[in-house]
């Protein structure tokens, strides 16, 4: 399993989901610790470190068992996917 640099403090524990047709296992991060550390150690303001942690983190693919991160605050509405 991959990990994010610099980040084992925001590991919620490891997962099996299913990616490219098969299971694969990968470790899941709690978006919002990492957030907290990104602004707290290098004083990115709350919109920066979202900004940073979805385009460095999430948008970068680098294999089947690449994290998944969990925003554990953003509250999710069945209705919003129609």
């Amino acid at each position: 399993m991959l990990k994010i640099d610099g980040h084992d403090d925001a590991i919620l524990g490891p997962a099996v989901i299913w990616r490219g047709g098969s299971l694969c296992n990968a470790l899941v991060y709690d978006a919002e610790k990492i957030r907290e550390k990104l602004m707290e150690r290098d004083g990115m303001t709350h919109e920066d470190a979202r900004e940073f942690i979805e385009f460095n983190v999430e948008g970068a693919y680098v294999g089947e068992h690449t994290p998944v991160l969990v925003w554990t605050q953003d509250l999710w509405d069945e209705g919003d996917d129609e």
